[in-house]
């Protein structure tokens, strides 16, 4: 039909409303915490809780980066090492170690998983537009984040922790926290 065709200034224009929208949903408040040099942000609403490091007992069968579980006020709660979950280094749990508790969802159920990292640092506001896409890096490493927070000089991978805890893990998981 005439007149119905977009130029590309309005489909530009159009994507950039999209992602402006994007990154206004996106500003708000974050756990940041590191993985060696690297600084990563959780959405506050996300997190139920932060623990020191504790014995975590080894389930059998499960993938290496699933420590195991442990017993938080009798409730068993499952553990990912966020370092091996992202093929970084192993390392050995230090004084600032600890477990970061989020919940995630799984379909129309919220499950509740430890993530361990290697030092908590602390609650940062970011503002919209200090909140850039996801590059075009490659697609599972894109899945895993919201977006690039920069604040000052640093920058921030913002981590969508549904996606880090997704597919086989989630079914996995549910299976060991019943």
């Amino acid at each position: 039909m005439p007149g119905t065709e977009l130029t590309n200034a309005q489909v530009e224009r159009d994507m950039s409303e999209d992602a402006k929208t994007l990154e206004q949903q996106l500003a708000g408040k974050y756990l940041t915490f590191h993985l060696g040099e690297e600084v990563f942000g959780l959405e506050i609403l996300k997190v139920q809780e932060i623990i020191g490091i504790e014995r975590v007992t080894s389930v059998p069968g499960t993938p290496d980066h699933v420590r195991g579980v442990i017993n938080l006020r009798g409730k068993v709660i499952p553990i990912i090492e966020l370092r091996l979950k992202f093929a970084l280094e192993h390392t050995e749990d230090t004084d600032r170690t600890c477990i970061i508790v989020v919940q995630v969802m799984r379909g129309d159920e919220q499950l509740v998983v430890g993530v361990i990292v290697d030092a908590v640092s602390e609650v940062l506001e970011i503002a919209s537009k200090d909140i850039e896409p996801a590059p075009e890096l490659g697609d599972e490493g894109k899945s895993y984040l919201l977006g690039i927070g920069k604040v000052d000089k640093a920058v921030i991978m913002l981590l969508d922790i549904d996606m880090v805890v997704s597919g086989s893990d989630m079914v996995m998981l549910g299976k060991i926290s019943q």
